[in-house]
């Protein structure tokens, strides 16, 4: 019997690893090639300390100075002493440089590649080898224009796992990736993806949930919708999605929200398109619809993806009004030649 264990890194890089049952994280990372930091091996330095996001296991026996009983409580444990009783993810306190790991390089063959609308592209993929690119639902991956010798990073709108790595992708005029997809992609050209990336993915659903979503910033959404319906399937917790667009053609993939909506108790959404224009009843941005019973108090895990205006103004809402989520993650992007996740 074995667990596997996401080590994410400051450098936003993640690897998966496996731990026998009874075996330390930092045995289980050492007997893999990847060297996380260590010194004293029995609980006594604190070198070691890590973060625990997600996942049951026996911390171990350690002194005072290497962790406290308050670091303990928060999450924080002792890679040297700490045997997982479920699949674990980890935040490490060190770079993947210096722990001598590097992201993943997969070849992926184009399955299909769907125009969705006027400003949002499908993109399905066949990996090679989908175990060696396993990912946590919400991260990324850089992907190789064809010809070109550069790269673009997307977010996985499919879960972990799925037998198609599926994206969305924003068409932008003159773009290097669009202008492939485009105009001369077909099903069976040949594609490497270098990943996976970023540290915006879905943790343990602990409380109620608030996602807001920016145009092709759903994609990640998808994901940690998926996972939520497939392993947390007896959810307790309410989770609410606002997708925002800018116009009505922007609006995509609502049809898979609906889905979800009737999988996952507790699941609702809105959607708003900001043109004053627009035949959509809701109007505005995100924030202009935001409700009280969707912040519960400040006692809300809040999942932001969205262009970096958005970001900011989320930012500035939830200043105005004096509220601090329990937590806050949110990814910004850039929909330009240089990244158009």
């Amino acid at each position: 019997m074995s667990f596997h264990i996401a080590l994410t890194f400051e450098d936003g890089l993640t690897r998966f690893i496996d731990a026998n049952l009874g075996e330390t994280v930092a045995d289980a990372a050492y007997r893999q090639g990847i060297n996380i930091p260590l010194d004293c091996r029995d609980g006594a330095c604190g070198t070691c300390k890590s973060f625990c996001e997600a996942g049951r296991y026996d911390g171990g026996s350690y002194i005072e100075d290497a962790l406290t009983d308050a670091e303990a409580e928060e999450g924080y444990c002792l890679t040297c002493q700490m045997r997982p009783a479920s699949d674990i993810v980890l935040r490490i306190a060190a770079s993947s440089d210096i722990c001598k790991t590097k992201a993943m390089n997969v070849s992926a063959e184009v399955v299909s590649v769907t125009r969705l609308s006027d400003s949002s592209i499908g993109l399905s993929l066949a990996l090679d080898n989908a175990a060696r690119l396993a990912f946590l639902p919400g991260q990324y991956v850089n992907i190789e224009v064809p010809g070109t010798g550069q790269t673009r990073s997307y977010s996985f709108s499919s879960p972990p796992g799925a037998e198609l790595a599926t994206f969305l992708i924003r068409n932008v005029p003159g773009g290097l990736m669009s202008g492939y997809l485009t105009g001369r992609a077909k099903p069976g050209d040949r594609l490497t993806l270098t990943g996976p990336l970023g540290s915006f993915y879905l943790r343990e659903v602990r409380r109620p949930v608030l996602m807001l979503a920016g145009g092709t910033g759903l994609a990640p959404f998808l994901s940690m919708l998926d996972r939520i319906a497939a392993v947390e399937g007896s959810n307790s917790h309410p989770v609410h999605l606002i997708y925002g667009v800018t116009l009505d053609h922007d609006l995509v993939e609502v049809e898979a929200l609906q889905r979800f909506a009737e999988r996952i108790p507790g699941f609702t959404f809105t959607t708003c398109v900001a043109d004053q224009g627009s035949s959509h009843p809701l109007k505005g941005y995100v924030t202009h619809h935001l409700r009280p019973e969707h912040l519960n108090g400040g006692n809300v895990d809040v999942y932001l993806c969205g262009p970096p205006p958005m970001v900011e103004a989320v930012r500035t809402h939830f200043r105005d009004c004096g509220l601090t989520p329990a937590s806050f993650h949110y990814e910004k992007f850039a929909a330009s030649e240089g990244n158009g996740r």
